[in-house]
């Protein structure tokens, strides 16, 4: 059988999850804290005709003859850049400004971690994410509850969290923020939410605007999405057409093959 036909086959499958990818990013292009994902691509092991040759007093060099077999994913990333403000006016609403992410505890002893800054109040006082999950703070332990006759609630840009109860200004803690030194090595977990990998590089929790993190947290604000639809639908494009293209090796080949069957006739 023909190498062409098989290379055909790996493009297609490559490109096959590259539309996923693209589609999953465009699915959630609303979500918020969502980062989006890009493949790439490496090419297969090639197959040695001749091997390469030194010069000699007599002759020159001869480079080696290799037949590419096709492509095989390389990587699936997750790209953490900022992604775009969104003006809501409520308390509980919280955008990053720089890295980090927001520290969840999941309640069976691990935690999680996200940039999905839309929090609630539950009916014990304390800050949680639309699944229940408990905000951290820079002590590595659960936020206070707020009474439930607390007023004037307020959340600063280093992430303390203060109340007003019986006339008297009262913390709840401050907010901390887990620090990752390759943020593309965690683990996506859905619901918004990132699971630490050996290969994260986990610098710990730390306070918001101090000297281990500049990153400051805005009340009043969410961070979107940072899918590029301009970008995806061209990506999209490209790789519907070297899906094509890779179809086309396939019938070719296959065309090749049935006239090597006619020379019987």
């Amino acid at each position: 059988m023909l190498r062409s036909m098989y290379s055909g086959i790996s493009g297609m499958k490559g490109f096959q999850t590259k539309l996923d990818v693209i589609g999953n990013n465009i699915a959630n292009v609303n979500t918020t804290g969502f980062k989006k994902g890009r493949a790439t691509f490496q090419d297969a092991m090639s197959q040695m005709s001749s091997a390469a040759q030194g010069p000699t007093p007599n002759r020159g060099g001869v480079n080696p003859k290799q037949v590419g077999t096709g492509a095989q994913l390389g990587t699936i990333d997750n790209i953490h850049t900022q992604g775009s403000k969104q003006t809501t006016d409520r308390t509980l609403d919280l955008q990053l400004e720089g890295d980090g992410m927001f520290v969840l505890d999941t309640g069976d002893g691990t935690k999680a971690y996200t940039r999905a800054g839309n929090f609630y109040l539950d009916n014990d006082g304390f800050i949680v994410n639309a699944d229940g999950h408990k905000l951290v703070g820079t002590n590595g332990n659960v936020l206070q509850s707020i009474p439930e006759n607390a007023s004037n609630f307020n959340i600063q840009t280093n992430g303390d969290v203060t109340y007003v109860e019986n006339g008297n200004q009262e913390s709840a803690g401050q907010i901390g923020l887990a620090m990752f030194s390759n943020p593309g090595g965690l683990e996506k977990a859905g619901n918004s939410l990132y699971l630490e990998t050996t290969n994260a590089g986990f610098g710990g929790i730390v306070a918001p605007e101090s000297g281990n993190a500049e990153t400051s947290i805005v009340s009043g604000a969410l961070e979107m999405s940072n899918v590029d639809l301009s970008e995806e639908f061209t990506e999209m494009i490209t790789a519907q057409r070297g899906f094509q293209a890779n179809t086309r090796i396939i019938t070719t080949s296959d065309e090749i093959l049935q006239e090597l069957v006619n020379l019987k006739r």
